[in-house]
């Protein structure tokens, strides 16, 4: 029953991981063609949540109270998760690759790892140290095999502040859910940051500005709506779904590590899409984040079942050894 569960949840972790890739690869040629990342990121998160609103409501069953109970975390996620970490992270692609950018992004859950161990003075068990740096030694090479040379300082600057808001989104995820379903924190998180980004932008403090122009994707022209549904409806609303029930059948720490390909697919798709540079040492950084996801697989260490991690009953609140024991990797 649990390598059911194991192989089920890491199917769903690879459809989460690809569709998340998708986003920089889509979204980049319509920065190109004019749209702001301001105007990208709305666009995108707005579609997302619309189309997990349904799936929200259903896991509500007319439990509307929980989202007020929950408030407080569902604009943590609304304004941190959502829209200061995309906005940031797509600024950042529009000064430096994708691949770059994804990488940086994706240190959070490493900063997370190392702040764990620092306020518990626990280090993590050897296999999940092993695979952790088997996984980050294939993210250097898929992300940076020419060692980074000539990066733009201010697209980096700005995806390491698109790693810090990451690094929020991760510690707001795990806070004790209150009843709350995942996927209604994800629709209303989506649907609460897009409507945060155009007020914003309606007072002039970040630059909104969108194009109907055609866009270049696959060689040729396509219309500016084409990639935009593609980031929608694949690399938000899907991912989001896909990545929250791997969650649920993985647990965060071997779904963050699976989450990973996400650095691979968007390697790909931005050589595929984007003509982004791919050589023999990206595709050994592959098979070498395969590998530490495997070794993180093989430790020894049981994760919770599936009915574990359910919501405790309410009035209660997770222990902090249970926080602990859980964000001991990184959060998924």
């Amino acid at each position: 029953m649990a390598t059911t569960h194991t192989t089920r949840g890491l199917i769903v972790a690879v459809i989460a991981a690809a569709s998340f890739g998708l986003s920089g690869a889509f979204i980049k040629p319509l920065l190109e063609s004019g749209w702001s990342p301001a105007a990208a990121v709305s666009a995108r998160v707005l579609i997302g949540g619309a189309v997990l609103a349904p799936f929200a409501a259903v896991a509500l069953r007319g439990r509307w109270s929980t989202l007020w109970r929950g408030r407080w975390r569902v604009l943590g996620m609304a304004l941190i998760g959502v829209a200061g970490t995309q906005v940031l992270y797509f600024a950042a692609i529009e000064r430096i690759p994708v691949s770059t950018a994804i990488l940086i992004e994706y240190l959070a859950p490493v900063v997370l790892v190392l702040l764990v161990w620092a306020r518990t003075r626990r280090a993590p068990r050897w296999m999940v140290l092993a695979g952790s740096g088997v996984a980050i030694a294939g993210l250097l090479l898929v992300v940076a095999p020419g060692g980074g040379r000539g990066l733009d300082p201010v697209g980096v600057t700005l995806a390491v502040t698109a790693m810090l808001g990451c690094a929020g989104y991760y510690v707001i995820a795990a806070r004790p859910a209150e009843g709350l379903p995942p996927v209604a924190l994800a629709a209303v998180g989506l649907l609460l940051g897009g409507v945060a980004l155009l007020a914003v932008s309606a007072t002039g403090l970040l630059p909104f500005v969108v194009s109907f122009r055609d866009v270049e994707l696959f060689g040729g022209p396509a219309p500016w709506w084409v990639p935009l549904a593609v980031v929608g409806v694949l690399a938000t609303a899907l991912a989001y779904a896909a990545g929250i029930t791997a969650a649920g059948l993985l647990g965060s720490r071997l779904s963050s590590f699976a989450g990973l390909l996400e650095v691979v697919a968007a390697t790909l798709y931005a050589w595929l899409l984007l003509g982004e540079s791919l050589g023999a040492l990206q595709l050994v950084g592959g098979v070498l984040i395969l590998a530490g996801i495997a070794l993180v697989r093989a430790d020894p260490t049981p994760a919770p079942s599936p009915s574990a991690r359910q919501e405790p009953p309410r009035g209660t609140s997770l222990s902090l050894s249970t926080a602990e024991r859980d964000t001991n990797v990184p959060l998924g």
